[in-house]
């Protein structure tokens, strides 16, 4: 099974479950605004792909944060910030039932990623 976690009315999100649907992919919707993210499954994704890919630095969330907030050097830091504000996070996370990892939605890399 694949899991997308997301923000259910962020562009980018809709864009990956419509493009899901359409290619008869079988998912399951996470959305970590609502249902939060645990910390050990944070630190696990930042051990794969590292902080800095999982940090949304460009969206409005970031920009609201404090200079002191956004000065972020540490995984410990980053992985309370996106727990705080799960809309940090970028978007979509896919993780598949063998354990892999892609973050953002791009049709090509979907369709060699989730078919």
């Amino acid at each position: 099974m694949t899991t997308l976690y997301g923000i259910k009315n962020c562009d980018t999100m809709k864009k990956a479950l419509l493009w899901c649907d359409e290619h008869g992919v079988t998912y399951e919707f996470h959305d970590y605004k609502k249902a939060g993210v645990d910390r050990r499954r944070l630190v696990a994704w930042c051990k794969v792909l590292g902080w800095k890919t999982l940090v949304n630095t460009k969206g409005t969330t970031f920009r609201k944060l404090s200079p002191e907030q956004q000065n972020i050097t540490t995984q410990g830091e980053a992985v309370a910030l996106m727990m705080e504000f799960p809309s940090l996070i970028k978007r979509p996370v896919v993780e598949t039932s063998g354990g892999q990892l892609l973050v953002g939605f791009d049709p090509a890399l979907f369709s060699s990623f989730v078919s």
